[in-house]
This record gives C-alpha cells, sequence and structure tokens, in this order.
C-alpha cells in the first residue's frame, strides 16, 4: 500500500481508502454484516488506514459497523463520517443556510456519529452537501469550530454535490476547510480544470470517491441490467443511462490493450494518476473487491498517451439529473 498526505492536515493516509456507503444496508441491496466486518478487517490487515462514512448511511449503521471494527484493531485508523443535511435534500439547493445546516444540527449529528462510532474524536467531519451560497454564512464554520476545541473533531471538510466541483472554491479561499470530496473518475473528469488547481495552491486535501462510475466503470452495467427499486442504482442508472454508459463502455474496453489491464484497474489508476488526489474510496464490500482494489495501489501510473486518449470519454451530466 502507498500513502500520501491529505493535504496540510499532515495525515498520512493510504492512497486506497475505503468507502462504506454500500455497508450501511439501505440503498445498497445484496450486503452482508459479517462480509462487511471481514472485508474492513482484510482492508486493514493490508495496510488501509483510512475509511469514509457518514450519519445518513443505514441511519447510522455503517457508522456502528466502522467502529466495531476500528475499535478491534491496534493501528492507527483514519475515520472521516459526514453530517446529513437537515432537510436530507441530496444534492444542496439554494436554500437558507438554517434549513440546511443550522448549528445544533451540526453539534447533534457529530454527538450521534460519535456515539455510533464509539471513539472520542472523529479525524475529518464533513458537511454531506454544499453549495457557495453559504460560505460567507458563518453559523456552520462557528457549530465546527467548538467542536474542534473540545476535542471532537480534528479536521473540516465538503463533500460537494454531485457533478458540481467548482460550487466550493469560495469556501475553499476562505482558510477554514482542510479537505474535500468530490466525485473523479473516467466520465467524470471536470475536477482536474478548477477544484484540483485551487486544491493544490491551498494544499487542501482531496478524497474522490465514485472511481467506478456506481459500476458503470466495472463493466458490470448492460442495457438489461435491473437493480431492486429500493437499491440506489436503480435511480442512478434511470432511463437511458445504462445504454450510454454500456456504450461507452464498450469503446472504453479497445483501450485495455494498450497497458494490459482490467477495465476496473483502469479507472482506479486514472484515480490516482492525479497527484492532487489523497486517497479514492472505491465501495467495498467483499473481501475480493478489497483485494483486488488494494493491490492496484502500486506507485504504477497510467503513460501521458493512455491520459491522453482517456480525455475523449469525459462526460458532462449536470443536466441529466
Amino acid at each position: 500500500m502507498k500513502f500520501r498526505t491529505l493535504g496540510r492536515t499532515g495525515l498520512e493516509l493510504s492512497e486506497v481508502g475505503y468507502g462504506a456507503w454500500g455497508i450501511g444496508g439501505v440503498q445498497w441491496t445484496g450486503g452482508d454484516d459479517q462480509e462487511a466486518i471481514r472485508a474492513l478487517n482484510q482492508a486493514i490487515d493490508q495496510g488501509l488506514n483510512f475509511i469514509d462514512t457518514a450519519l445518513a448511511y443505514g441511519k447510522g449503521h455503517s457508522e456502528r459497523l466502522v467502529g466495531e471494527v476500528v475499535r478491534s484493531r491496534s493501528e492507527q485508523i483514519y475515520v472521516a463520517t459526514k453530517i446529513p443535511p437537515l432537510n436530507l435534500e441530496w444534492p444542496a439547493r439554494d436554500v437558507p443556510l438554517g434549513e440546511v445546516f443550522p448549528a445544533d444540527h451540526i453539534i447533534k449529528c457529530t454527538e450521534k456519529s460519535l456515539r455510533n462510532l464509539g471513539v472520542e474524536t472523529i479525524d475529518l467531519q464533513q458537511l454531506h452537501v454544499w453549495t457557495d451560497i453559504w460560505a460567507e454564512d458563518t453559523e456552520w464554520l462557528e457549530a465546527l469550530t467548538k467542536l474542534r476545541e473540545q476535542g471532537k473533531i480534528r479536521y473540516l471538510g465538503l463533500s460537494l454535490n454531485d457533478y458540481q466541483p467548482a460550487n466550493s472554491i469560495k469556501a475553499l479561499r476562505g482558510g477554514h476547510i482542510d479537505a474535500v470530496q468530490v466525485i473523479y473518475n473516467i466520465f467524470e473528469q471536470a475536477p482536474e480544470d478548477e477544484l484540483f488547481p485551487v486544491c493544490r495552491e491551498l494544499n487542501i486535501g482531496v478524497l474522490a470517491r465514485v472511481p467506478f462510475d456506481e459500476g458503470g466503470l466495472t463493466g458490470a452495467i448492460r442495457p438489461d441490467t435491473v437493480f431492486p427499486e429500493s437499491d440506489f442504482r436503480s435511480f442512478f442508472f434511470r432511463g437511458d443511462r445504462r445504454q450510454k454508459v454500456f456504450d461507452r463502455v464498450e469503446r472504453l474496453k479497445l483501450l485495455l490493450n494498450h497497458e494490459a489491464m482490467s477495465l476496473p484497474e483502469l479507472a482506479l489508476r486514472y484515480v490516482l494518476s492525479d497527484d492532487a488526489v489523497s486517497t479514492v474510496i472505491p465501495g467495498m464490500r467483499t473481501s475480493r473487491n478489497v483485494n483486488s482494489n488494494i493491490s492496484w495501489s502500486d506507485g504504477r501510473r497510467l503513460s501521458p498517451d493512455m491520459k491522453w486518449r482517456l480525455k475523449q470519454f469525459a462526460w458532462d451530466r449536470t443536466g441529466e439529473w
């Protein structure tokens, strides 16, 4: 396992972290708690030291599973979690901050996450949605600063709205945010344009989420793929998106012979090939996922030629939601 520094925090994180949404057991079907615990432990055995969860993942179930594993280990494991919006709307709309992150809500949710995790301090506490219209409203910052002064959180982060990586730059330039979490993958390359240069300039850590595009970049999505209605992927791959993903992936597969790797490996290495990324957090619900994902943390980067070829696969989906 290779390690990277999380911006100005100085934390040395495994460059492959653990995305713990899927083990929450609500919006992702087919999971199993005991297998999730095995996978978490196996990941730590192989050098992983960063786990990203959220209070909203299974109404705290993911946090409780993560906490159970972290407390049982002697290694230093860094845990990030997130405060859900009070109005439970993802992504954030341009509404007053008080409807989404009032101070008492931020404090109450953090206290609940601490209980779920069974720890005294959260390494990285994030707001689970964001819009820069809130950047100058100090209520969210005052609440998080109070929690940090009390020793309940160490660092502050933002989890950015889907496909809106630049809708955070005003907040980042305010000087209080230590890390941002953003969708970044072969299809979603927009963070490279504005967000990553600012993060490099200000030494802000980057957590890259959805490296496999919710499964699309593993080759598992076909035009006839069906998910249970309660499964998040039923919404994500709604309408003609399965066909669009399938068509793009079939073209993408033609590039694999250039560097002799699998499609998932190409997807993860693409994310790791940008030095702005501190860690990538694929969802890993099984030991099999852990083994493959961690095996690609070996310092090998994609060639400049391959990165150039992958530019053609950037996909602007902002108007599709």
